[in-house]
């Protein structure tokens, strides 16, 4: 998939999953249980031990179905063993010079985090596809991100931070392109119950929100 298909997928889909875990296997049922719910993406952060190796394992089974980030990448040197492994974005917490010109390079979609204006400005300058806006719920949340898109409306936000059933459709009426949500969708004490169909219940919860948060937008 190109980096521009990439950038679509993510724009229609509007929710980035990210996955945290405490182990390679939690983390591949956590993704199995989101794309169930309707969210064909994925976010393996690189906290998850042997991230790197789910990355591979899920784009040997779930590829072409999923779209499959890498998430917490802080260096150029994780980025590109992240890509060698299958990733199809990368995704920062900050933003790395270094890291968003090797994405650039190997022609795949980056998504630098960021926090103020002049941050925001910086990544998007350098070549990074999205912003993440990170932490945004603790600056603000939807009325933060509709701060910044009223200076940088060309600028697509993916907030994450702050975004849980009651936000989302918020973020999203602010101008947030898409939404990185993590212990709000995949919840850390289903997860390690083994509870998958609470998480495929909650993605499908979210996948109702943000259709229905678009529908409304194009009506007014």
């Amino acid at each position: 998939m190109t980096r521009e298909e990439v950038w679509q997928r993510i724009v229609e889909v509007g929710i980035v999953p990210v996955v945290r875990a405490s182990s390679s296997d939690l983390a591949i049922s956590a993704a199995g249980a989101v794309c169930a719910g309707g969210i064909p993406i994925v976010e393996v952060t690189m906290t998850v031990p042997g991230a790197i190796g789910v990355i591979e394992e899920l784009t040997r089974t779930m590829d072409g179905e999923v779209l499959i980030g890498a998430g917490t990448v802080l260096s150029a040197e994780t980025a590109a063993r992240c890509l060698e492994a299958g990733a199809d974005f990368l995704v920062s917490p900050g933003f790395d010079l270094e890291t968003v010109k090797l994405a650039n390079r190997a022609g795949s979609l980056i998504m630098a985090g960021a926090l103020t204006p002049t941050e925001v400005i910086t990544a998007w300058k350098a070549g990074s596809d999205f912003v993440k806006i990170f932490p945004c719920g603790n600056v603000g949340g939807p009325g933060y991100i509709k701060a910044l898109k009223a200076a940088l409306p060309q600028i697509p936000m993916v907030p994450t931070g702050g975004v849980n059933l009651t936000t989302a459709a918020q973020f999203l009426a602010a101008g947030a392109s898409a939404l990185g949500i993590g212990g709000e969708l995949i919840s850390a004490s289903a997860l390690k119950a083994g509870d998958l169909q609470a998480i495929t219940a909650a993605a499908r919860q979210y996948v109702a929100i943000v259709r229905e948060a678009r529908r409304v937008r194009v009506n007014v």
